[in-house]
């Protein structure tokens, strides 16, 4: 589950910063990087969603997981 819980905290990272980018500059890297496929832009953003729901529901599993 370790494996899970560092992929689920990477994926938080990559749209946390593709967030800041957009508030910041207007800029998004997601479609930037996979505009040409835009049904991979809708999976990358289903994905990131979804690692954010299991962060929140995990979390105190989480934790004791990493004590």
């Amino acid at each position: 589950m370790k494996s899970l819980d560092v992929i689920a905290a990477v994926l938080l990272v990559i749209g946390g910063l593709n967030w800041l980018l957009v508030g910041a500059f207007n800029f998004d890297l997601v479609k930037f990087i996979f505009g040409m496929a835009p049904v991979l832009v809708r999976v990358i953003y289903v994905v990131v969603g979804l690692a954010a729901i299991y962060q929140m529901v995990q979390w105190k599993a989480i934790r004791s997981r990493w004590k």
